[in-house]
């Protein structure tokens, strides 16, 4: 099948979910093009209504009254929206009231390998019992079926299975529990003696020599200049082009709301492992945004999350599935994800994301996995090439957004070289 990565398809996607926005962004092979939440103004959005089923799949009593309360409901978080737009609140924290009901559009971009791979995901797998996903999934097959056929008979040659393949094998060995969501970012694994397999691998790389060369070649330079390490790391990092921290890895742990989860699930290079929306987002865990709190409307926010859970509770106790009720979770409620980076993903990510410009969940995200690595005694060079442009190189390229914080360390710095 390596010949389909050959083919290329593009795509126009309008009015799905944030549900089935969050699900495609996930795929690391394919390209996406999506308007920024953070600026845009959703109040004539418009949201996806599910129909509503039973466990067994059957249509609930009275599908169209409830439908109708849903709607009802979702009107009424809209307008919670939109008086917080109305009283001032930035659009950015105002999302984090937003139902993941809310239409979003993408351009999207596939090979044909990765085309098929999603029609199966959305088709035959956990994904399809979410209907609006396996709708996507059937019109994806479709267009396949005219514009790249050749991959229909290995689509049709796989065998539907619906089961979590986690579940399956761990049920009756541990049983579910309301999650908690963590405090702040975890660092649970990492390489061993970062800074020294970076630089190392950069002798080995260079000049070919095998690995015990390399490693006597390192400690004699360090040895002969008290700033080898650091100048090396800056040379690899700002100089060159980054492979050599590709050579370690880091694992992190990371709490975050979901209106941030497409911020970091975007950067293709690292490996995010997000929990699915059923039956894992907990209504009840949310995070109110500073500005919000601020202004002193954060009673209000709560009281649209109580809202919301006890619609939820309502929906839940007429017996229907959770594939349907995933349109009751909002853009501040919280999960913990997990995810392996390597050291080149984590200098770009964090070089974005430290930057005063950034959102400030994802900032705050980005300097807990600073800080973690920072922590590392065997990382100490590496993490000192890590941040935005303004602290690492006293350089900005934000243009007319620059903050200025890049004047000030100019300053200093120049005041540093006068002494």
């Amino acid at each position: 099948t390596s010949i389909t990565e050959h083919d290329y398809l593009l795509f126009a996607i309008k009015n799905v979910s944030l549900i089935v926005e969050q699900v495609l962004i996930e795929e690391r092979f394919a390209s996406f093009t999506i308007k920024s939440r953070r600026e845009a103004d959703h109040r004539a959005a418009g949201f996806y209504v599910p129909d509503f089923h039973y466990p067994d799949g059957s249509l609930v009593k009275h599908n169209s009254s409830l439908k109708g309360e849903f709607k009802v409901h979702q009107n009424e978080i809209n307008d919670d929206y939109s008086k917080l737009i109305d009283q001032g609140i930035i659009k950015e924290d105002a999302r984090f009231i937003m139902p993941y009901s809310t239409y979003s559009n993408i351009q999207m971009g596939f090979d044909a390998h990765t085309l098929r791979d999603t029609i199966i995901k959305f088709t035959k797998t956990k994904y399809a019992l979410i209907p609006e996903l396996r709708v996507v999934g059937e019109k994806l097959y479709e267009i396949a079926k005219v514009y790249a056929k050749y991959l229909i008979p290995s689509i049709d040659a796989i065998e539907p299975n619906y089961e979590d393949a986690v579940d399956m094998y761990l049920e009756g060995q541990i049983a579910r529990e309301p999650y908690q969501v963590i405090d702040k970012v975890k660092l649970t694994n990492k390489t061993q003696n970062v800074d020294n397999y970076i630089l190392i691998s950069a002798i080995m790389r260079r000049y070919q020599y095998p690995f015990k060369k390399a490693k006597q070649v390192y400690y004699d330079l360090c040895k002969q200049n008290p700033n080898f390490k650091e100048e090396l790391m800056r040379a690899i990092t700002f100089n060159g082009d980054r492979e050599e921290l590709a050579q370690v890895n880091f694992d992190f742990q990371i709490p975050a709301s979901l209106a941030i989860l497409t911020h970091y699930t975007r950067h293709r290079t690292h490996k995010p492992l997000i929990p699915d929306f059923t039956p894992n987002i907990d209504l009840t865990q949310y995070k109110t945004p500073p500005k919000i709190v601020a202004s002193h409307r954060q009673q209000e926010f709560n009281e649209t999350y109580a809202r919301n859970i006890e619609m939820y509770k309502y929906f839940k106790s007429l017996g229907i599935r959770d594939e349907d009720l995933v349109y009751f979770a909002l853009a501040g409620n919280l999960v913990n994800f997990e995810t392996n980076m390597d050291g080149k993903t984590i200098e770009h990510i964090l070089r974005l994301r430290e930057c005063n410009k950034a959102q400030w969940e994802t900032r705050d995200i980005a300097n807990g996995i600073h800080s973690e690595i920072a922590k590392c005694k065997d990382a100490q060079v590496f993490s000192s090439v890590l941040g935005p442009t303004c602290e690492t190189q006293t350089i900005c390229n934000e243009g007319k957004e620059c903050c200025g914080k890049v004047f000030q360390l100019q300053k200093l710095k120049q005041q540093g070289v006068q002494k």
